[in-house]
């Protein structure tokens, strides 16, 4: 793969999980009537999109 597909790749994977796990978040405090679980999906959304985007492009290279 090419530095512009990895670059597609890693933006794209990013935004996969702020938005899904975001949007879990705030379908829950709307649901719930609390402000509390969209900063928490989007906080483990983003760690664990980058947690995939590692074992995805091969980790740290030394």
């Amino acid at each position: 793969m090419n530095d512009q597909g990895q670059g597609i790749t890693v933006v794209s994977l990013l935004l996969a999980g702020l938005l899904l796990y975001g949007g879990a978040g705030w379908l829950l405090d709307s649901w719930l009537g609390t402000r509390l679980f969209t900063p928490f999906g989007l906080i483990l959304g983003s760690a664990l999109s980058i947690y995939v985007i590692v074992k995805k492009m091969g980790g740290v290279k030394s």
